[in-house]
């Protein structure tokens, strides 16, 4: 239809222009709506005509008649666009073309050359095989392929990244453009998202991403959902992954859609169902897991302007080993000390307490417009609701009640302003308001862990990058934070005036409860955050690159204000109101060198973290009688460290369809003030693989090596409890982190071609082939269980 439409335009132009004067010109310029910049070799077509412009963008078109041509007008990389001129009232015309049409990118996970959120801080990426691997897992998981990124669990279902020793509320994640908000602070609360939703993720390692937030002293995880390309096209994909431990799996499928016009879509939902784990020599009891999510997304991208919309839904339920959860004193000494769970119950699928259901709501409506020879001004509202509710083992009428229910209301406005127009100087400035409501749920009928709390934050950022040469680009950033924090607290007063808040905070108190104060802490903070540093490339593919980078975090409401027992974690928890903002200066630098040896790479990145005032959580040395039983007790304390460390990777090919790659992190963290090891450091690592790579297979043979951690703090203690009617005297060691271990997983993937090339592929898995038991530094079930045994997982994954 298209063709016999173009051909009875071109007859009727040619009727038209007979007998007329076709001697009029019509000449132009081509130029960059992006930055103004002309372009050379661009296209322009009419009746069957070509010609192109110069280098200067200027263009010249003869014996035209004076009526109306459509003219096409095409450029490499550039999205065409039909521009309708009537001869008889234009003669000249400048055009513009999006030439870098950085909105309608469509994602190739395999490549390097992507665009980068820093220029001068080390950022990796997980490759497409990756994504699929770990369908039915956690991004905790995938995210350990990453050297200097490890996993602080809860067993093996609940697992949160660690960027180069940090954690949490050190850590951002952007799920599709937000913010998440999902009660994070939780060392056992695990990111709230589903891995299946996205086609790219990304670490940025430290605190440069200044666009993201300036407290991320960790670091910056990017969860990328792009929708399809601008073109008239269907397609999706189809993954069931089975796995041998847990005798469960997942599913996910996904459409996105196409259309010329601008607009586009995607649509992906995921289930996941497993049993009880299994160590090599027992059943986890209760670690069984179940999950559904979905999401959706609308865009229209257009010339000058777009709009997108996304919705997403995460909903969990997570068993926790029952065997961290006991009844009394006596019990809890014997547990950490004995070789094997002290409840071991049959395989079951059902999840019972302890467990942890989650469901996390996000919402976003995001636009941009872009200015001519200026830049993209682009702004975006985004609304989250997270619901997390902790079980307990409890009795009677309250045995189906959570014993902490907490709603989180986040709503967050920003908008950001990209100066481009000049392509060797861009600039970037931008705001973000953020308010937060957390409401605990009283009819829980246990005491608050957190109070009911507000949060104002409020943002202002500036960040450029300079390319002072082909091969040297300079980056810099400033961010401002505001943070108020107005809660409402119950304190009994006993533990008031045992902290010694009486003698500091009298002034916060507002009712006198009987036995408790009820209290409303206000607090303002005030924070800071500076970047800057240089990418350097030299040779052919060599880069350096050097970042200095200053960032404060103001303390989280768990790190102020927790005050009882943390169900999930077992352990009762005491913040503190005196806890004052971390800063951290943190110099970091990476060298990455090819062809060392020949078809070989090697990248060196060290690192040194200076943080005063540096938030953890350790055990206190004791343990405390509750109504639920006895619990070991863990502070929030404060103190000035030192972290630095090296993450290294090395890779070759050997021949042309087998490569090894191997790399190796290690952290020092060190409490300077009290002069000893910082609590739960990973442990040095290594990782190794061997990859075998054919056009329609492909094997990889995976080496992880951790070594023991001997570098500790000493909390170890003695409890005396009665057992046969005598006072026992046990020694209690929370602190020898366990042994060091070695495992081998093997990996391999075929593929097949149905309807379309390569459409089709099966994968199996195994994962700790040798079934060695083990238990991992950075597991809270350390102290009862062993890690999870050998694995066979099924992967088959269709793509339409």
């Amino acid at each position: 239809m298209k063709n016999a439409a173009l051909i009875i335009v071109v007859l009727f132009q040619s009727i038209i222009c007979y007998g007329q004067d076709c001697s009029k010109e019509f000449t132009g310029k081509i130029l960059d709506f992006h930055d103004g910049v002309p372009l050379n070799n661009a296209t322009i077509t009419f009746n069957n005509t070509t010609i192109k412009s110069d280098k200067q963008g200027n263009f010249k078109i003869t014996g035209l008649c004076p009526i109306s041509y459509a003219f096409t007008i095409s450029h490499p990389d550039c999205n065409s666009q039909v521009v309708t001129v009537d001869i008889s009232e234009v003669t000249n015309k400048v055009i513009y073309l999006e030439h870098h049409y950085s909105d309608l990118e469509e994602v190739t996970l395999e490549t390097t050359n992507e665009i980068r959120d820093t220029n001068s801080q080390t950022e990796d990426q997980l490759s497409k095989s990756d994504l699929e691997k770990y369908s039915s897992l956690t991004l905790g998981d995938a995210l350990k392929e990453i050297s200097g990124v490890t996993s602080l669990s809860s067993g093996n279902t609940i697992v949160k990244p660690v960027i180069q020793g940090l954690h949490s509320s050190r850590i951002i994640i952007m799920n599709n453009g937000v913010r998440q908000e999902d009660q994070e602070w939780g060392e056992e609360h695990a990111p709230n998202l589903d891995i299946n939703a996205f086609n790219k993720i990304r670490v940025i390692k430290g605190s440069g991403a200044l666009q993201y937030g300036g407290n991320a002293i960790g670091g910056v995880v990017v969860a990328e959902n792009k929708l399809t390309s601008l073109k008239d096209t269907v397609f999706g994909r189809t993954q069931i992954a089975a796995s041998s431990n847990g005798r469960g799996g997942g599913a996910s499928a996904s459409i996105n859609l196409g259309f010329n016009k601008g607009w586009s879509s995607k649509f992906q939902t995921s289930i996941k169902r497993f049993g009880d784990s299994e160590a090599p020599d027992y059943i986890l009891s209760n670690t069984g897991v179940s999950e559904q999510n979905f999401s959706a997304g609308l865009g229209y991208t257009g010339f000058t302007g777009g709009l997108e919309l996304y919705y997403s839904f995460f909903n969990a339920t997570q068993g926790i080993l029952r065997a961290s959860h006991l009844g009394n004193r006596g019990d809890y000494a014997r547990a950490v000390n004995s070789p094997v769970p002290l409840i071991i119950n049959p395989f079951t699928y059902d999840i019972n307490a302890p467990k942890q259901e989650t469901q996390h709501h996000l919402a976003k409506i995001k636009g941009y417009k872009r200015f001519k020879n200026l830049g993209k001004l682009t702004a975006q509202y985004s609304f989250q609701y997270n619901n997390r509710k902790e079980f307990d083992i409890r009795r009677g009428d309250d045995r189906d009640k959570p014993s902490l229910d907490l709603d989180l209301f986040t709503n967050a406005l920003e908008s950001s302003f990209l100066f481009d127009a000049n392509a060797r100087f861009k600039k970037t400035v931008g705001f973000q308001l953020t308010f937060q409501e957390n409401i605990p749920d009283p009819e829980t009928g246990i005491k608050r862990l957190i109070p009911d709390y507000k949060r104002v934050q409020a943002g202002l950022f500036a960040i450029a990058t300079y390319d002072l040469k082909d091969n040297i680009t300079l980056d810099a950033g400033i961010r401002y934070d505001f943070v108020n924090i107005d809660a409402k607290k119950f304190y009994d007063k006993d533990f008031w005036e045992d902290r010694g808040y009486d003698t500091e905070f009298n002034d916060l108190i507002i009712a006198d409860e009987g036995d408790q104060w009820l209290t409303n802490p206000v607090l303002d903070f005030h924070s800071f955050a500076i970047s800057g540093g240089l990418n350097f490339s030299y040779k052919d593919q060599d880069k350096f690159l050097i970042n200095l980078s200053l960032a404060n975090r103001a303390p989280n409401p768990v790190e102020l204000f927790s005050d009882g027992l943390h169900h999930s974690a077992a352990i009762i928890e005491i913040g503190d109101l005196r806890t004052k903002q971390e800063n951290a200066l943190k110099l970091s630098l990476s060298n990455e060198s090819h062809k060392l040896l020949g078809n070989d790479y090697i990248t060196i990145s060290p690192y040194v973290n200076f943080i005063n005032n540096y938030i953890f959580l350790e055990p206190s040395g004791s343990v405390e009688l509750t109504t639920r039983g006895d619990f070991p007790r863990w502070e929030y304390r404060q103190t000035d460290a030192i972290l630095w460390g090296v993450d290294i990777n090395y890779g070759v090919d050997l021949t042309e369809n087998v490569g090894f790659n191997t790399g190796f992190s290690y952290i020092y963290g060190q409490d300077i003030e009290n002069n000893e090891p910082i609590i739960n450091m990973p442990a040095p690592s290594f990782r190794s693989e061997l990859i075998f790579d054919q056009e329609l297979w492909n094997l990889k043979l995976v080496n992880t090596t951790v070594l023991q951690q001997n570098r500790f703090p000493d909390n170890n203690f003695t409890d005396d409890f009665i057992e046969d009617g005598a006072i026992q005297t046990v020694f209690v060691d929370v602190s020898t982190p366990p042994k060091g271990y070695t495992l081998f997983d093997l990996a391999g993937t075929y593929k097949f071609s149905l309807w379309n090339t390569e459409d089709l592929s099966l994968g199996l898995t195994i994962t700790n082939i040798f079934n060695t038991s083990y238990r991992d530094y950075l597991n809270r079930q350390r102290f009862f269980a062993d890690n999870i045994g050998r694995n066979f997982t099924l992967n088959f994954n269709f793509k339409f």
